[in-house]
């Protein structure tokens, strides 16, 4: 056993700890200042309108995650095309992307876009804007993930023989699984903390909702503080599983 390891992890332990609670006193320190007393019981009627706002934000999150990946996929595909217009056309598109902060996009899509093909479901066009502002990113995650494979592992899969099903079993699906996970995890807290935005179509996410039974009780402090529990309570253990990933796939 090594006993350097085990104290040093010890330390760690006791180190994060004392971290955690630092920042839970901060925390304390700062709802206990403000001018009115702090009290959540003027939230409990409010409860199934912001745990149906959480749901929604959760819903519209794997949406946006998944359709970020399928078109992500698709922007790959035309980004490595030999027709050199897909190439140029998704090297516009993604400039075009970077440049433009979320909530610009999402008001384009919803205002802008959607109206001048008829379209005015506000909602579904600014989970749109969100998909469409995710997949450059995801089209980054699965570049990197394919070319982890060097050239030289397909010539050493040829030379001992190695059949399609086996390639992509024991080669290729286990290296891209590798590199694709972790920032395809970190995408997915991205868009968790994006769809806030949504909110300003009037969208009924965690934000929105929260906005409203502020509008109703006044406490204000209180509903703040629950919307940023809430997002934490998923972005949290959404990190730490991206760490476990990470050590999961790693060589």
């Amino acid at each position: 056993m090594d006993l350097t390891s085990t104290s040093t992890n010890k330390h760690s332990y006791v180190a994060y700890f004392f971290a955690f609670l630092t920042v839970i006193a901060f925390i304390i320190l700062v709802v206990f200042r403000q001018d009115e007393p702090f009290t959540l019981s003027v939230y409990q009627a409010y409860y199934p309108l912001i745990f149906k706002g959480l749901l929604n934000t959760l819903i519209v999150s794997i949406i946006s995650l998944v359709g970020s990946l399928v078109f992500g996929f698709i922007f790959y595909l035309l980004s490595v095309s030999k027709i050199k217009y897909f190439v140029a056309l998704t090297d516009v598109i993604r400039e075009i992307v970077y440049g433009t902060p979320l909530l610009v996009l999402i008001i384009v899509m919803a205002f802008l876009i959607g109206p001048a093909f008829g379209s005015y479901q506000r909602n579904v066009l600014g989970v749109i804007g969100l998909i469409v502002y995710m997949t450059p990113y995801m089209m980054n995650v699965y570049r990197s993930a394919i070319i982890s494979i060097a050239e030289e592992q397909y010539l050493a899969m040829d030379l001992f023989g190695f059949t399609k099903y086996q390639r992509y079993r024991y080669i290729i699906i286990p290296q891209v699984l590798r590199i694709l996970m972790p920032p395809m995890m970190n995408n997915f807290s991205m868009i968790i903390k994006g769809s806030a935005l949504l909110n300003v179509l009037s969208f009924a996410e965690l934000y929105y909702s929260v906005r409203i039974a502020q509008s109703q009780t006044f406490a204000f402090v209180e509903g703040y503080i629950i919307m940023w529990v809430l997002y934490l309570v998923i972005t949290i253990p959404l990190s730490f599983l991206t760490k476990w990933v990470e050590r999961k796939f790693a060589l």
